[in-house]
């Protein structure tokens, strides 16, 4: 199927921003403790008192936007390698540790060597896939063997994720890490009488990191690049689209990087990235929580206060964006719903336009937002719409998306995106809808500052892309706080499933170490879940009670009696946003390799496991009764 993205250069955003918000509530106010070490390192500190627990975390002023063509994705590589521990976390023997890697970098210079002459023979049209075993020179092929060998030596020394596993002895949980286009940020959260622990454990990985595995985990990292990416059905497009729409600055580049990119970056390259960027004068401590400023910063002193002051600032973004000449527009065909999507080059973050447009978002965004009404309800050209404001640190971009509805063409939707803006230009907004817009914002940033019960993903690793960006926008739209990503670990990856193809031999293996086990270690903590299970969605769930007790703990299952109709009722009245693959024929998701569109006429799980004597994962099973 076709689908449609549309790059505009127009201007008439400019005088969309004329929404005015004046008169809006005062917003909560934070009491923020900011703290500037001897280093230069910033800490912020909120105290929260209530529960025994801190979260803490640090992040990295780096990102994608920072890098450089050639090294595009080593600031998403650098929040894999900061996991791999210290001299002391991480290994049995730090010296023959060390000396196994100084010989990985040897053999690594050789093999650049025969790297850069498969690219000279790409140029001369000798080969034409560089990564393909065939084209490498039996030295080249001798040399990975060598190389292969120390990669196993290496793992004789390795402590697998110790770093996590010191953490979750003392009773810690969430750990996790992002990257952004502007920055990398690592955080996790502990137990109140931990903080001391958390000091040292973080400002160990930056006083003395040790990027072990280095080469390894870069093909992780490539790995990651094409399921998100690559596999995805419209991952790929999406990337061209924003290279598109970008002409000038860095946010050109996606930043997962370009593929010839990522598995060129040299642990030298890295190690000098990270002297630069990750220098004292470069980072932010926050610490939300149960504990007092006073006694946080003497021990962050003590403790991060040991990490020497960098000697050459960070390089600041200098490349500026180029102004638009003219429209640009991009078709591409994939296995997808047609779908269309506008971007405006808009303004960065703090910027005074920024907050008006955020204002223009809410408006249309939503089920009581103008573009549902009028693209879903009213035209009925679309099945879903979407808008959003963007405002990175250096410029912004303002996004529409609406899906087209079938017997519709991509020029009705595109038309009918046009009249609502022209309406949101022309008109005044009433007061009573702008007033709804402020009460949503307030009561979402309520949300962020309440006290939230962990909501728990699992991340198996082989999810669709569209689902991993669905459970971002959730989190954003409903303000959830504490949302902990689950997936397997890199060992049990490495022993269980080590070419990803287990789903294909053994269903049952499969979902057992990529979400069974997940969920049953990161449930240890608790003496009860809540669940979303229905007894509808499955024989197995059939005899389900609205509590139970299952491994040691409760099991509530407050939907336990409501239906397709109910849960579809609920949605629609809550104004909630649907995964975007429900209109592709997708009605029930899961992994990818084990999801298919279902058919008409098909039970609307059909899709889950098919040809497979299985409909359930595991983690809803019990080995108790109800309550």
């Amino acid at each position: 199927m076709t689908k449609r993205l549309a790059a505009q250069g127009r201007g008439f955003l400019a005088a969309i921003v004329a929404v005015g918000i004046a008169g809006a509530s005062q917003g909560q106010e934070i009491p923020v403790n900011e703290k500037t070490l001897p280093n230069g390192m910033k800490l912020l500190m909120v105290e929260r008192s209530g529960e025994p627990r801190i979260s803490g975390g640090w992040v990295a002023h780096v990102g994608s936007s920072n890098e450089k063509p050639g090294m595009t994705g080593i600031a998403h590589l650098f929040e894999h390698m900061m996991f791999k521990g210290t001299p002391t976390l991480g290994t049995k023997n730090a010296v023959k540790d060390r000396e196994i890697m100084e010989q990985q970098e040897r053999l690594r210079d050789e093999i650049r060597l025969e790297e850069s002459k498969l690219r000279a023979a790409l140029r001369r049209g000798d080969v034409t896939d560089i990564t393909s075993p065939e084209s490498k020179s039996p030295r080249h092929r001798e040399l990975e063997a060598q190389f292969k060998k120390l990669i196993d030596a290496q793992r004789e020394v390795l402590v697998k994720n110790e770093f996590d596993r010191v953490y979750t002895t003392a009773g810690a949980s969430g750990m996790n890490a992002f990257t952004s286009e502007d920055m990398t940020a690592y955080f996790i959260t502990v137990p109140a009488n931990k903080l001391e622990l958390w000091m040292w454990m973080e400002s160990e990985r930056l006083l003395r990191p040790v990027f072990r595995e280095f080469y390894a985990e870069r093909d992780v990292v490539f790995e990651e690049r094409r399921m998100r990416t690559e596999s995805t059905p419209i991952g790929k497009f999406a990337e061209q689209f924003n290279a598109l729409f970008w002409d000038a600055h860095p946010y050109h580049w996606p930043v997962i990087g370009w593929p010839s990119d990522i598995p060129a970056i040299s642990k030298k390259q890295a190690d000098e990235f990270y002297a630069l960027y990750y220098q004292p004068q470069n980072l932010t401590l926050i610490l939300v929580g149960d504990f007092k400023a006073s006694q946080a910063v003497p021990m962050a002193e003590r403790y991060f206060g040991r990490i020497p002051r960098g000697s050459q600032p960070p390089p600041e973004v200098t490349t500026l964006e180029i102004p638009s000449l003219g429209e640009k527009r991009y078709y591409a065909e994939a296995e997808t719903n047609p779908q269309v999507d506008i971007l405006w080059r808009t303004v960065g973050f703090g910027h005074k336009d920024s907050y008006p447009l955020e204002v223009v978002q809410q408006l249309l965004l939503g089920r009581t937002g103008r573009l549902h009404k009028g693209l879903v309800l009213g035209s009925q050209v679309s099945t879903d719409v979407s808008a959003q404001q963007d405002s990175r640190k250096w410029a912004g971009a303002f996004n529409i998306s609406a899906e087209v509805k079938d017997g519709h063409t991509t020029d009705e939707v595109e038309k009918a995106i046009e009249k609502e803006l022209d309406r949101l230009k022309t008109e005044d907004v009433p007061a009573d809808e702008l007033q709804k817009v402020k009460n949503n914002f307030a009561a979402a940033e309520y949300r962020k500052l309440s006290a939230n019960t962990p909501i728990l993903f699992l991340n198996t690793g082989k999810l669709f892309g569209e689902t991993l960006r669905y459970r971002d926008r959730l989190q954003d739209v409903l303000g959830l706080g504490d949302v902990r990503s689950l997936s397997p670990s890199l060992d049990e990856r490495t022993a269980k499933d080590p070419e990803g193809t287990l789903w294909s031999k053994n269903a049952d293996a499969c979902c057992d170490f990529r979400k069974t086990i997940p969920l049953a270690r990161a449930l240890e903590p608790f003496s009860g879940q809540v669940t979303g299970r229905k007894r509808f969605q499955t024989r197995e769930r059939a005899d389900m009670q609205p509590v139970e007790y299952s491994g040691g703990r409760y099991r509530f299952n407050p939907l336990w009696q409501w239906d397709l109709h109910q849960l579809e009722a609920f949605t629609e009245r809550n104004n909630l946003p649907r995964h975007p693959l429900v209109e592709d024929g997708y009605p029930s998701i899961g992994c990818m390799p084990c999801t298919r569109r279902v058919q008409a006429g098909e039970d609307y799980r059909a899709g889950r496991w098919s040809g497979m004597d299985k409909d359930e994962c595991g983690i809803h099973l019990t080995d108790g009764g109800g309550i």
